[in-house]
């Protein structure tokens, strides 16, 4: 019976330690790709969703054509091909009569790209056919379907972070210079125009564009990033880095509050500074209880071995050993050593304290944070 009571405080003292904590080897934490990041006090932006695309400005298309009969006897350019203002670009012999006929140079209205070719070599011309189109993509438009009940949170000026999935999820700032002209019944939603700059002509008319519409701001609080918030809808945890252990991580309920496209903002359970896992924390949430003891951990922390619990080794082991060999069988069922019960008891006692002070001291901060 005595040796089933010692089993059980055993057992007890090391689900108590191992509950909160995930202890890793070193290469646990590569094969997870663990990362970290501080949990920061910033000013939140407070968001909303909206999908739309990418269009070109109208004042930034120009045409190309001759203003003389005639037919193309020089092509210099192609659909793709970038042009600068006032390049020449095609040359038209004209249908007067000379030996040679007259030709004309047509160049490049504007800069940009030859968006569409309409000619070939040799072709007869009018000046009612459009030759080329030119494209400025230096800015371009960003045009959001907004849903009818969010009109009233944006206004011109108004910033939004442009996510575009075709040029692997970069995201670019943008401004709200305009209003669509009428709603759009069916889908309920309106059309917010956003302009953007496109120096590097990577983006194009048509490509898909995912919209975080930043309505309002709120200083001094406390987030981390989307991805470092685990669980289910009713209870939320974080894996907070272990100050002192190598490779351990402690498992912290919270309570979440808002959160917008990049963070979530922590109302309890986090501290600001506290080193939170970002990459890998799903991940992590599948290796609880850890592949190493506690045991190992201290350990390799401290440069000395420790006892099983965790505890620290006195006296002699090698004596304590040839003691513990020299006992009968019967001695070993007959004298059961009941400081080590008392001892096992206070140690089951201090940490189920420290638990609860560390408990109270994050409910006490969150309280004073929030007033």
């Amino acid at each position: 019976m005595k040796f089933a009571f010692l089993f059980f405080f055993t057992a007890l003292l090391s689900f108590a330690a191992d509950d909160e904590r995930i202890l890793l080897s070193e290469s646990a934490v590569k094969n997870l790709g663990l990362k970290t990041v501080e949990s920061s006090e910033i000013s939140f932006e407070s968001t909303f969703f909206a999908i739309g695309s990418l269009r070109e400005i109208p004042s930034s298309h120009a045409v190309v054509s001759s203003r003389i009969p005639g037919r193309v006897t020089e092509l210099r350019v192609f659909a793709g091909d970038y042009v600068t203002k006032g390049d020449p670009i095609i040359k038209v012999e004209s249908r007067q009569a000379g030996n040679p006929p007259p030709t004309i140079t047509l160049r490049a209205p504007s800069s940009g790209i030859v968006a569409d070719s309409h000619v070939r070599l040799g072709e007869p011309v009018d000046p009612s056919k459009e030759l080329l189109d030119i494209l400025d993509l230096s800015k371009i438009w960003a045009v959001a379907r907004v849903p009818q009940q969010e009109a009233g949170k944006i206004k011109i000026g108004t910033q939004a972070r442009i996510h575009l999935p075709a040029l692997q999820n970069k995201t670019i700032l943008g401004n709200l210079i305009r209003f669509g002209t009428e709603a759009d019944s069916s889908s309920g939603t309106f059309d917010a125009i956003f302009l953007i700059d496109n120096q590097e002509q990577k983006l194009r008319p048509g490509m898909r564009a995912e919209f975080s519409i930043i309505t309002s701001h709120r200083d001094e609080v406390t987030v981390v990033p989307k991805e470092a918030v685990q669980g289910n809808i009713a209870e939320k945890v974080v894996y907070i880095k272990d100050f002192d252990l190598p490779n351990t991580f402690l498992k912290s309920p919270v309570v979440t509050g808002e959160q917008n496209d990049r963070f979530i903002e922590i109302k309890e359970g986090l501290f600001p500074g506290d080193e939170v896992v970002t990459s890998g924390a799903y991940l992590l949430g599948f290796a609880g209880g850890g592949n190493l003891s506690l045991k190992e951990v201290l350990d390799a922390a401290h440069g000395h071995e420790h006892n099983e619990d965790g505890s620290e080794i006195t006296g002699d082991p090698k004596k304590e050993n040839s003691k513990d060999h020299g006992h009968s069988h019967s001695n070993h069922h007959s004298s059961f050593p009941f400081p080590l019960v008392s001892g096992l008891l206070l140690v089951l006692l201090i940490l189920s304290g420290l638990r609860q002070w560390s408990l109270e001291r994050r409910l006490h901060s969150a309280t004073h944070s929030s007033h």
